[in-house]
């Protein structure tokens, strides 16, 4: 297997992980032709359809309090059924690197949206554009009612401009910090006046609030509106710089190389913001499969889960658990903690939330219980409090099912447990992982203790 070695790290950093039924499939396969392979659209590009329209929550507000709360319910189950959409979608497509990137977009532009179609909208943005042309989705982004109603633009309008929506567009989206001033916030807050969306939650820029004067934006004066400044933005090469910084630590390593971001930049940008060209001279870089840089990041919450349910092919009596999986380690989809989104490399791991990690795996692969005792929130806690004492319930009610038959008929023949253990782990075996090898005299109680050591937590 030492020849899948490289295959087997792109596909943990732009998948979630490697499979043991493609070992075959990429046995005399080049990583050239591993990396054209991912970045093929086929598979690619259906959204999630989960929610099927706006529920439209100002109307709403309008009626009884009843109906308020049966909204608000509707509303709390709507965004439940929209995150087990999407951890279902990555556990089961074959389209993994648009899935990946997907997720990190959706941490670049962290939103919360309190309506669960909006949020869906967002996410087949940046689903849809993923592989595409960072300029086109940012356009998409700043015009979809979830990010517009998060930063307020909504309220954004001539004689008292909101410069929140502004503020992070540069901060947070485009050029970073330190590239822009003050006066450049104010006077692009005023172009992006009258940007916002209608009750049925359609852009559109609502001229008689909008600010039509002169404005000073990054040394340059003009008429500009909200599309003007992100093109400005975009002409930026600090642009191209500050997303090659945060891909760099998402795909290779939370430490930055000045040298291999800025290769990275140059790419971009003479690309016109095109992903896939960025992301094969990454995956085709020598550096990228260097020892420093492998088995050396953090798996999120959501990658750990997905990858382990990828590997085991591990269906769920009830899907709701993988959202309170995510609450537990600290990564819920579609609820960022702010704009900034999740800080992610080593702050995924706490003391709690590794003893979570630890034991996830035998829970699942058992289908075994766990005890989600101060992780729960309000709507969960009384669920919670019910099945403590009662066992059975717990049984029926967490039980996930690993397909043990397809993932032991897929292990290549004359395989060593060795072999075996380093095609599931990232980081090369230590002593204490090869002794666990070597005492095993079951493929599937190894395979268990391996996942549920923390070399697991790495890729």
């Amino acid at each position: 297997m030492g020849n899948i070695k490289h295959v087997k790290h792109l596909y943990a950093r732009a998948g979630f992980g490697m499979r043991l039924e493609e070992i075959k499939a990429y046995e005399q396969a080049t990583v050239k032709d591993a990396v054209t392979s991912l970045l093929n659209d086929k598979g690619a590009g259906e959204p999630l359809n989960k929610i099927q329209e706006n529920a439209g929550y100002s109307a709403v507000l309008k009626g009884d309090v009843l109906a308020k709360k049966m909204f608000l319910q509707q509303q709390r189950q709507e965004e439940k059924d929209l995150n087990i959409a999407w951890m279902d979608k990555m556990i089961y497509t074959d389209a993994v690197l648009q899935e990946k990137m997907t997720l990190f977009w959706h941490n670049h532009f962290a939103c919360r949206a309190r309506d669960a179609a909006f949020a869906q909208q967002l996410n087949n943005i940046q689903r849809t554009n993923a592989l595409g042309n960072f300029r086109t989705m940012l356009f998409r982004v700043a015009e979809s009612p979830a990010m517009l109603q998060f930063l307020n633009n909504q309220q954004n309008q001539k004689n008292h401009p909101n410069e929140n929506f502004a503020r992070e567009v540069m901060e947070l989206f485009t050029i970073g910090r330190g590239n822009y001033t003050e006066t450049d916030v104010k006077e692009s807050a005023r172009a992006f006046t009258g940007y916002g969306f209608n009750k049925d939650g359609e852009f559109l820029v609502r001229k008689f609030v909008h600010d039509d004067g002169q404005k000073t934006f990054l040394g340059k004066t003009g008429n500009y509106t909200g599309e003007d400044i992100l093109n400005m933005l975009c002409d930026k090469k600090e642009t191209a710089q500050f997303i090659c910084n945060k891909l760099y630590k998402y795909l290779v390593n939370e430490v930055p190389d000045a040298e291999h971001v800025n290769a990275m930049a140059d790419v971009f940008y003479n690309a016109g913001y095109e992903i896939k060209p960025l992301l094969e001279y990454v995956f085709t870089s020598d550096w990228f499969y260097s020892d420093k840089n492998t088995g050396n990041l953090v798996k999120s919450p959501v990658e750990f889960l997905v990858g382990l349910s990828r590997q085991f092919y591990i269906t769920y009596d009830r899907p709701e658990m993988l959202i309170q999986f995510q609450r537990a380690l600290g990564q819920v989809l579609f609820y960022p903690p702010n704009v900034a989104g999740w800080p992610g490399g080593r702050n995924w791991i706490d003391s709690s939330s590794l003893m979570y990690r630890l034991n996830i795996p035998s829970t699942l692969l058992n289908g075994g219980l766990i005890d989600f005792t101060g992780k729960a929130d309000p709507d969960d806690e009384a669920y919670i409090a019910t099945v403590r004492n009662q066992q059975q319930f717990v049984n029926t009610h967490v039980q996930a099912i690993a397909d043990w038959d397809k993932f032991l008929s897929v292990i290549p023949k004359n395989v060593s447990n060795t072999a075996l253990a380093q095609f599931l782990l990232e980081p090369k075996l230590n002593h204490i992982i090869l002794n666990k090898v070597k005492g095993a005299t079951d493929i599937k109680a190894m395979a268990i203790e391996l996942v549920s050591t923390p070399e697991y937590q790495l890729c």
